[in-house]
């Protein structure tokens, strides 16, 4: 770029003339008061008034002289077509009407018929070869009216034209021999006087030579040649012989030249099918009176014409705030049309003459250049150099180094000639490089401009400029009044902002179109060019900044022209591995600035939450949303905060862990200082509060604020990016120094915030304890008259008021919190109320009550606490001490039985000995029968190593089997294996046998003749199992059932504890010291390990 820069290569002649054309619209974006005269511009298509009155005068004689029948799309009325030219030459209505006076004094012009016979085709063949030598006789017939009869009246008679017209008027065309369908192509200017009584004949003759006999004969060859010998045996030597005539009558002709086919009319029915001739017709005017006419060349007379009257269309429109879409006015375009057709103008030369107009009027009119289009493919299409004089060649090849340098300084100044405010800008820009393209490629803009530069090289040429101006103009826009390091901080900020907004434009919608026009990338080419000029003025404003210490104010500035450079870079097209840009590295211009934009930082954000907190009532938002306006101030100046990091985002890895740590720790000292303050701005709104609930209320709103600081600030390693950023740093940091800093500070700061939401939930909670405490108490004193769920109700519509009024003002997190602390708190006092009921049935059963009940207000269907977390180990054991003591001493008889029978059935040792029975039950005659067969394996419990071991069996509980004794059987001496065999039958009815804890107590007792029995085990059978008890059907074989003896519980048993304690029941206490007899006499025998 330097070098393009120092030595500029020496532009072609098309270039430096682009450069100095301007648009007389369009001031000079370099120098806007430069004399015009220095301008250079094309030529103009303003006439003098003699000029204008020639033409004027021109345009009136053929309006006045028109020939033929309208076209459909043209105007007929000769008045209209005179206010249109009055209106277009701007001529005041004197002028005018001396002018028409004028032009009808002058001469008439001769009127012509150009008639081209191109060929004929199906003509009769006359010869006696089958063949015919054609000629066709024109001419044209005058004076035929209504009164001399019409041509159709005369169109079979011979000889028409040879006989009626004179022979100085006839005009003949070639003799084609030997053919049906002969070409000619031969034209004739046909005069006549009156269109009115006027018509056209054309007659076709066969040429007859005189030919001998023998000469036919050798051409005969079939029947039909013999016949036509003998026919012209009858003819006068050399008479030619008629083929057909074409008669038209010429007041119907069109004024559009026609080219078409016409049938050849016979004289007779022999041969009514006699061809085809094809012709092409057009009325014109020679010798016109016109001065124009007569002193310039038709086609420069024309050319005028078009340009005054294109330039009047588009002034209309503009007049009437309408752009031209390139559509003449039918006024325009008939007199246009009649012009040509009477001046015979060739179709190329009305294309060039169209184009010659445009392409002038292009460069100072406002109107499409998709107008260019047509005539440049017109000449494309009937190019050929011979057609055009010199002068002609020359006017040609001008303007197309005019429009070339035209259209170039077009787009040099594209950005302002096609401004994107303006909706069709993209497509008159996109209009214009194909005409410049098409017109490039013309062969008669190769012959005719051989020197010039191919188009991409010259349009790339004028982007570069224009972009470099552009640059210029834009920085001299943005020149400060006044001179100041602060002030050219803004300027320069203001210049990189308009230059990302021009690359923006560049590539989405200028790059593309310069892209597939013309195959140039002017995204690349302007982003290059203007990068180059934004890194010399950006390092020399920076380098002159932070030499000094930066202020808020320089370091906010410094700030938006980083994040803008970094914008900048970001647009920038991918560049081959060696591209090196200027800009590259740029932001260590401003690595000074960076502890002052921290600080800004930072100190904007304390601001701003010492405010919101000043502001704030401690009001909740919403019913949805329960906290107040400060929190969501803090949310949006943490997000505040975030964006800035990411728009920092420094490219040096280590630089950016560092930067990211202080804005880590700054957003954490935030959050504390944010507790602090909303803390004590709810001391401050509570003082003089009589209102306890409003106190409550704002405690509820604190909380929810610091749940939802908790919120955000847990985002901070999503808003910060940090996993992006510790693959950045991972090359450059120690393994696990990002973890054990940004980690550390951020677990630090949610601890922080834990603490003080759980200080707040405890503080609330303990206004709801003593209330639940106070209920507990009250429940345990109602009358015994009350039923236990009645005497609940004061707890539980203490608790549905308070609860719905936490649940309403606290979030959800900060509500399960406070459900958890009162459930863990009613759980504690349930227990000490239980304990201190342990005696009383009746206090236990509502406390029973009370915990089934509040296991349901506190699970609320789901929204409230968790089965998890409410059936904690303290739930459940509180749960089982107070289902046993709501149960009467009997049921606590029978549970005692029930967990025997179940240690019976989990015990698989034989330590202690064991006992087999069989038992089977009879249904018919309500008998239980208990064949009691052996024990094995008993404990020595005598002196002597042995023992006197005897069963003591009994059904239990006793409260369902009141009447049965105990029975015994019969003792051994000295046997640790007796075998008894013995059988015993209780009768009993069926129905308590299947109740639970219902069994038959086998006690093994080693039999002592001094003292009391010593116990050798006990062992329980369910009499849910015993054979026949279940079914109607009496029991077959029984099986026997060994049962392994167990001790009861050492370290007493809970049931036992609970039934001692209830010293008015004699049944308990009768139940309890047998109980602790058999524990007593268990512990006294204790077997021995590895026994």
């Amino acid at each position: 770029m330097a070098t393009l820069l120092s030595q500029p290569q020496r532009r072609p002649p098309l270039l430096r003339q682009a450069i100095k054309i301007r648009r007389r619209r369009v001031r000079d974006l370099q120098d806007p008061l430069a004399p015009k005269a220095q301008e250079v511009g094309p030529p103009s298509h303003h006439l003098s008034p003699e000029e204008r009155a020639l033409l004027y005068e021109e345009a009136l004689y053929t309006v006045l002289h028109r020939l033929g029948q309208p076209e459909p799309n043209h105007v007929r009325e000769a008045s209209e077509l005179l206010r249109y030219l009055q209106e277009a030459f701007h001529m005041e209505p004197e002028e005018h009407r001396q002018m028409l006076q004028q032009v009808q004094k002058l001469e008439k012009p001769i009127f012509c018929l150009k008639a081209t016979v191109k060929q004929a085709k199906g003509i009769l063949g006359k010869d006696v070869s089958g063949f015919s030598d054609p000629y066709c006789l024109l001419g044209i017939e005058q004076g035929v009216g209504p009164q001399g009869g019409s041509p159709g009246s005369r169109h079979r008679q011979k000889a028409v034209v040879r006989h009626t017209i004179p022979e100085e008027q006839t005009h003949r065309t070639q003799v084609i021999t030997q053919t049906l369908n002969p070409v000619w192509e031969e034209t004739f200017i046909l005069e006549f006087e009156d269109i009115n009584t006027s018509s056209f004949h054309l007659d076709m003759w066969d040429m007859d030579a005189v030919e001998s006999v023998r000469q036919k004969l050798g051409e005969l060859t079939d029947l039909h040649g013999l016949r036509r010998i003998f026919k012209e045996a009858r003819k006068d030597k050399g008479q030619d012989d008629f083929l057909g005539n074409v008669v038209l009558r010429l007041q119907v002709t069109s004024c559009r030249p026609s080219d078409q086919w016409y049938r050849l009319e016979p004289c007779t029915e022999t041969y009514p099918d006699r061809g085809q001739c094809h012709l092409q017709l057009q009325l014109i005017h020679k010798r016109r009176a016109p001065k124009a006419s007569r002193s310039q060349p038709s086609y420069t007379v024309h050319l005028h014409l078009l340009q005054q009257l294109v330039s009047h269309e588009v002034t209309r429109h503009q007049a009437g705030s309408t752009s031209w879409d390139g559509s003449l006015s039918p006024q325009a375009a008939t007199i246009l049309f009649l012009h040509a057709t009477q001046k015979d103008l060739s179709d190329f030369h009305q294309s060039m003459a169209q184009w010659l107009a445009y392409s002038r009027l292009y460069q100072s009119l406002e109107f499409p250049s998709s107008c260019l289009l047509h005539p440049i493919t017109s000449i494309e299409y009937q190019w050929i150099q011979g057609r055009l004089k010199g002068e002609q060649l020359e006017e040609l090849a001008t303007s197309f180094s005019n429009l070339l340098a035209y259209g170039l300084s077009l787009i040099r100044k594209f950005r302002s000639v096609f401004p994107l405010s303006v909706s069709d800008s993209p497509a008159r820009l996109q209009s214009l490089l194909r005409v410049l393209v098409q017109m490039c490629k013309m062969k008669a803009f190769g012959e005719l401009c051989p020197d010039s530069p191919p188009l991409p090289h010259l349009v790339t040429e004028m982007l570069r400029t224009g972009t470099v101006e552009w640059f210029h103009l834009k920085q001299q826009h943005h020149q400060p009044m006044v001179q100041g390091m602060l002030e050219a901080g803004k300027a320069l900020l203001s210049l990189v902002q308009d230059i990302i907004g021009d690359l923006h434009q560049c590539r989405h919608t200028w790059s593309k179109i310069f892209q597939n026009t013309l195959k140039i990338d002017l995204f690349s080419m302007a982003f290059l060019e203007l990068q180059w000029l934004v890194a010399k003025r950006v390092q020399d404003h920076t380098a002159a900044v932070v030499g000094s210490p930066v202020s808020p104010e320089m370091g906010e500035s410094l700030f938006q022209l980083y994040v803008s450079l970094k914008e900048l870079c970001q647009l920038g097209p991918a560049l081959p591995r060696d591209g090196v840009l200027a800009l590259d590295g740029f932001h260590r211009w401003f690595q000074p600035a960076i502890p002052s934009w921290l600080q800004k930082t930072y100190s904007v954000a304390l601001a701003r939450v010492q405010r919101a907190v000043q502001m704030d009532e401690l009001v909740p938002l919403g019913e949805l949303t329960k906290h107040s306006t400060s929190a969501v101030d803090l949310s949006t100046c943490f997000a505040q905060i975030s964006h800035t990091a990411r728009q920092l985002d420094w490219p040096d890895p280590e630089e950016a862990f560092m930067i990211t740590v202080k804005f880590v720790e700054d957003t954490c000292r935030l959050a504390l200082v944010y507790c602090s303050l909303i803390k004590a701005r709810a001391r401050e709104l509570s003082v003089g509060q009589k209102d306890q609930g409003q106190a409550a209320n704002m405690l509820c709103v604190v909380v929810n604020d610091m749940e939802q600081l908790r919120l955000v600030i847990g985002k901070l390693p999503t808003q910060l990016a940090w996993e992006a950023l510790e693959q950045r740093v991972g090359a450059v940091l120690e393994q696990g120094q990002l973890q054990n800093t940004l980690h550390a500070q951020l677990q630090g700061a949610l601890a922080g915030l834990g603490h003080e939401i759980r200080t707040g939930v405890r503080t609330l909670a303990e206004q709801l304890e003593a209330g639940i405490a106070r209920h507990i108490q009250k429940l345990v004193g109602v009358k015994e008259s009350v039923l236990p769920e009645d005497a609940i109700l004061p707890l539980m519509k203490f608790l549905e008021v308070k609860l719905c009024y936490m649940n309403t003002n606290l979030v959800q997190e900060n509500f399960s919190s406070l459900l958890t602390l009162l459930w863990t708190h009613t759980l504690a006092v349930l227990m000490e109320v239980a304990a201190s009921q342990r005696s009383c049935p009746l206090a236990s059963s509502r406390l029973k009550i009370a915990l089934q009940n509040l296991e349901i207000c506190f699970y609320a269907e789901g929204c409230g606490l968790p089965p998890a977390a409410l059936h904690t180990t303290t739930f459940q054991a509180l749960q089982r001490d107070l289902e046993l003591q709501a149960a009467s001493s009997r049921e606590l008889i029978q549970k005692y039985f029930c967990s025997r029978i179940q240690q019976q059935a989990e015990t698989a040792s034989e330590e202690l000995g064991a006992v087999t029975v069989k038992a089977s039950y009879r249904a018919s005659e309500q008998k239980l029968r208990v064949e009691l067969l052996s024990a094995s394996s008993l404990l020595p419990l005598d002196s002597n190593g042995s023992s006197d071991p005897f069963v003591q069996l009994t059904l239990e509980p006793r409260h369902e089997f009141p009447e049965l004794a105990p029975r015994e059987t019969q003792k051994h001496k000295k046997d640790l294996h007796p075998l008894f065999d013995e059988t015993f039958e209780f009768l009993v009815p069926a129905e308590p046998c299947q109740k639970d804890g219902a069994c038959l107590l086998l006690t093994v007792l080693d039999h002592d003749t001094l003292g009391a029995d010593d116990l050798e085990g006990e062992a329980f059978l369910p009499l849910r199992s015993v054979p026949g008890l279940t079914g109607a059907e009496e029991p077959g074989e029984v099986p026997q059932t060994r049962l392994p003896l167990t001790y009861p519980a050492l370290n007493g048993d809970p049931i036992l504890q609970l039934l001692e304690s209830r010293k008015g029941d004699r049944e308990a206490q009768v139940f309890v010291r047998l109980r602790r007899q058999r524990a007593k006499q268990a512990s006294h025998h204790a077997p021995r390990p590895g026994r």
